[in-house]
C-alpha cells in the first residue's frame, strides 16, 4: 500500500456540463439494481466505481457533472442522502427533501444512467446521530424503499434495518459491497465531558458489553456475508470505521463492537476487504494497521468521502492512523480495479473531477500472508 501523488488532470475550463451529462448517459451499464438504470451483461469484473455521501438537497449540485463525465459502473450512496433530520420529524418532511432531490437536473440523470445501490445515515434516518431510540424509524424506512424504488420482493422490506449485499462480476473479478445499517439497531453513544474538546468533541469510548452497532441479527447476517466468496469487498458504513483521534460518530466509540468487525473479517477468512464511509464532511484515507491490543487479520483501510453538496472547510483534528492530510472542499470518492494488476486505486475527486488525494492498494495486501 502506498500514498501517490494526485494527477490533475481535469475538465476543460470551456466544458459544456449539459453535453458531459448526455454524454455520460451512453455509458454501459448492468442488469438487476433497483432505479431507472439497469446493468448491461459483462463477461468481466467491475473497473470504475464511484461513491458518496452528504447531499444537502436545498444546496446546489454540480457535483454530478463530474460524477457522470468520470463514467463509474456504479454508484453507491453512503448515507445522508437527503436532510431531514430536523426536530419534530414528519414523513411529509422526509418526503419534500426526496422529491427536491429527485428534481434535481444532474442527480435525475446519474439514477436514470447509472446503477447505483443506497444506504442511509443519520439525517436521511430522520435523527442527527440517531439510533434504535428513534421513534419513527420505520415511517422513514418506509419513504427510503419507496424513494429508492426497491422491488416488492427485496428483503429489506421484511426486515428490520436496511443493511443489504450486491455481488458483481465472475469468480477472479468478483466485487462484494456490503451496505451496513448502522443506525437501526445501534445503542445509544456516551455523551462527552468535555463538549467541543478535541478527541471529546461530542462522544467518547464506551466499552459497555451491552452496547451494539448493528444488533444480533445484522451482525449474524454479516457474518454469511463475509463467507461468500469475493475478490474485493467494499464495506460501506455512514460512519468511519477505522478512524481514530476524534469525539464524533464513528466505531472506535464502542471499541468492542469495532474489534468483533475485525475479528469477524479474520475468522470468516474475508479477503478483500475496504471500507468506505461517511459522515465527517471530510475526505481522507485511514489504515488500521493492528496491535497487540486491537488485532487485526491484516491492514484494514478506510476511504471516508463525505460533502458532495458542502464540506466542513478548515477542518483539523489528530489523525493517529491517517494517511496524508484531510480534504475540505466538496468532492466524491472514486475506486478504479486494474483486474490484471491486482490492484485498485482510490481517489477523491473535486467538483472538476480532478483527483485531489490518491492511494493505491494491491489486492494481494488485502488478505492474511499465506
Amino acid at each position: 500500500m502506498r500514498l501517490i501523488p494526485s494527477r490533475r488532470p481535469g475538465l476543460p475550463k470551456d466544458a459544456d456540463r449539459r453535453n458531459i451529462l448526455l454524454a455520460a448517459m451512453a455509458a454501459p451499464v448492468w442488469a438487476g439494481l433497483p432505479g431507472g438504470a439497469v446493468m448491461a451483461q459483462s463477461a468481466g469484473g467491475l473497473q470504475r466505481i464511484a461513491f458518496g455521501s452528504c447531499i444537502n438537497q436545498a444546496l446546489p449540485q454540480p457535483i454530478w457533472a463530474a460524477v457522470l463525465a468520470a463514467r463509474p459502473e456504479l454508484f453507491i450512496f453512503g448515507g445522508d442522502n437527503v436532510y431531514a433530520s430536523e426536530q419534530p420529524w414528519s414523513r411529509d418532511k422526509l418526503q419534500a427533501a426526496y422529491a427536491q432531490l429527485a428534481a434535481n437536473t444532474g442527480f435525475a440523470r446519474l439514477r436514470q444512467a447509472v446503477p447505483h445501490l443506497a444506504i442511509w445515515d443519520d439525517n436521511d434516518y430522520g435523527l442527527n446521530d440517531g439510533g434504535a431510540d428513534f421513534v419513527h424509524r420505520q415511517a422513514s424506512k418506509d419513504a427510503f424503499m419507496d424513494f429508492w424504488q426497491l422491488p416488492a420482493d427485496d428483503e429489506r422490506r421484511s426486515r428490520g434495518g436496511l443493511h443489504h449485499a450486491r455481488s458483481f462480476g465472475p469468480l477472479g473479478q468478483r466485487v462484494q459491497v456490503i451496505l451496513l445499517d448502522v443506525r437501526w439497531s445501534r445503542s445509544p453513544w456516551r455523551a462527552t465531558d468535555q463538549r467541543n474538546a478535541p478527541g471529546r468533541e461530542r462522544y467518547l469510548p464506551d466499552a459497555d458489553p451491552a452496547k451494539t452497532l448493528l444488533g444480533a441479527a445484522q451482525w449474524q447476517w454479516l457474518d454469511a456475508q463475509l463467507r461468500e466468496p469475493a475478490d474485493l469487498r467494499l464495506i460501506v458504513s455512514g460512519i468511519q470505521v477505522v478512524a481514530d483521534g476524534h469525539g464524533w460518530e464513528c466505531w472506535a466509540n464502542l471499541p468492542s463492537e469495532r474489534q468483533r468487525l475485525y475479528d469477524l473479517i479474520g475468522s470468516t477468512g474475508a479477503r478483500g476487504v475496504v471500507f468506505l464511509s461517511g459522515d465527517r464532511h471530510i475526505g481522507a484515507f485511514y489504515r488500521e494497521a493492528g496491535s497487540a491490543a486491537r488485532p487485526v487479520p491484516y491492514p484494514l483501510v478506510d476511504c471516508t468521502a463525505s460533502g458532495m453538496t458542502h464540506a466542513w472547510k478548515g477542518a483539523a483534528e489528530a489523525g493517529p492512523n491517517r494517511i496524508g492530510p484531510l480534504y475540505d472542499e466538496p468532492h466524491f470518492g472514486m475506486l478504479d480495479i486494474d483486474w490484471a494488476e491486482r490492484r485498485v486505486v482510490m481517489t477523491l475527486r473535486d467538483l472538476a473531477g480532478r483527483p485531489q488525494r490518491a492511494l493505491t492498494l494491491a489486492l494481494a495486501d488485502l488478505g492474511p500472508d499465506l
